[in-house]
């Protein structure tokens, strides 16, 4: 017999009322040997979950409990789990399934497995079930995807990393940032504050790029260098332009972004790598825009199992502060947090805690 035998969480309903959050209980899939039980503590909120359940990405399974940032304690292995045991504190995040069989998942690439399974709304292989997310008591998920939390980290402090920080992380390890680099981070909300952060602490010169300098005071508390207001006259040009090795692309909006102005700054052959997920119809690219330096544009998918260690052992060691709100998990909870993402108000993530009022110890 299964432990628990019912999941409870906090569903959105439908499109049109996607934030008259409903707590309700459901079957979990079937357990397997290598699955493991997470009693959650805590889980942050990432702009995926209101894209996702208020429709904005399309269909949607309702009704849906989502959320990818994942912090709690093991409470059940498979008998052929090693990645953890009972007891253990651990997180999990945007995804919980690949086929680790292919070439992408043996070549440190499996979040790019065309198997793969995100961590909520989707369709576990061989089952019939719809994968829910941590806005509730537990998740199970294939050892593989569940990660040690390192002892000094804080929960809910840890919990964000788990999507957003290793969403910035893996193309700053991947494209090579560090000292003697320069990079640029576009965007200082919740993506970008870790791009900040964490590329600070591969030891680059980091500049954070921003629509005005209403955030440049935080920025810099961050770590950033410098600070770049893109309504500024000649924010691109000289001492700038062709100067950046790497520039991540956070932005929420693409509202007027004139995308050529950003590649300017770039080195020959520098990249630009967009991490941020909006709406609309995205970005129009011209090949005059990367001729001048050549450069390569190009997008990238959460992070390597490999990575996310590295990620999190590396914000542990150095004490790495993500500047996140704690919010009590409840119906008006969820209201409140992603009433933040709807008005850009959250500085910089939310984490949804307290489970334990809810859901019992």
């Amino acid at each position: 017999m299964s432990y628990p035998e019912q999941f409870i969480g906090f569903r959105a309903p439908n499109a049109e009322a996607w934030k008259d959050f409903q707590k309700e209980s459901w079957a979990p899939r079937p357990f397997e040997d290598v699955d493991v039980d997470v009693q959650v503590e805590c889980c942050g909120v990432c702009a995926s979950d209101l894209h996702k359940i208020s429709g904005e990405w399309g269909a949607c399974p309702y009704p849906l409990a989502v959320g990818h940032e994942v912090v709690g304690r093991v409470v059940r292995v498979g008998a052929k789990v090693t990645f953890a045991q009972v007891g253990q504190r651990v997180g999990v995040g945007a995804q919980v399934y690949s086929c680790l069989e292919c070439r992408q998942c043996k070549n440190g690439n499996e979040t790019y497995c065309t198997k793969q399974v995100d961590t909520y709304g989707g369709l576990y292989p061989n089952t019939e079930h719809i994968t829910q997310g941590g806005y509730a008591s537990h998740v199970r998920v294939h050892e593989y995807w569940v990660y040690p939390i390192p002892d000094g980290l804080d929960s809910a402090q840890a919990a964000p990393l788990l999507c957003a920080g290793i969403t910035v992380f893996s193309p700053l390890k991947r494209f090579g940032a560090g000292p003697g680099k320069k990079v640029g981070i576009v965007g200082v909300g919740g993506l970008g504050h870790y791009g900040i952060i964490l590329a600070k602490a591969l030891g680059a010169e980091v500049w954070a790029i921003s629509r005005t300098r209403a955030k440049e005071a935080d920025a810099r508390a961050m770590g950033a260098d410098g600070f770049l207001a893109t309504c500024e006259a000649g924010w691109h040009d000289a001492p700038h332009a062709m100067t950046f090795d790497l520039i991540i692309n956070t932005a929420t909006s693409f509202d007027g972004f004139a995308l050529g102005e950003y590649l300017s700054l770039l080195d020959v052959h520098g990249r630009w790598n967009s991490v941020g997920l909006p709406g609309g119809d995205g970005l129009a690219v011209r090949n005059q825009d990367f001729l001048a330096n050549g450069c390569f544009i190009g997008s990238s998918h959460l992070g390597s199992r490999a990575e996310m260690l590295e990620m999190l052992g590396l914000v542990a060691d150095k004490g790495l502060p993500s500047w996140v709100e704690r919010i009590p998990l409840s119906k008006e909870g969820l209201q409140q947090a992603f009433g933040k993402l709807e008005t850009n108000k959250a500085r910089y993530r939310s984490c949804m805690t307290n489970y334990e009022e809810q859901f019992g110890a």
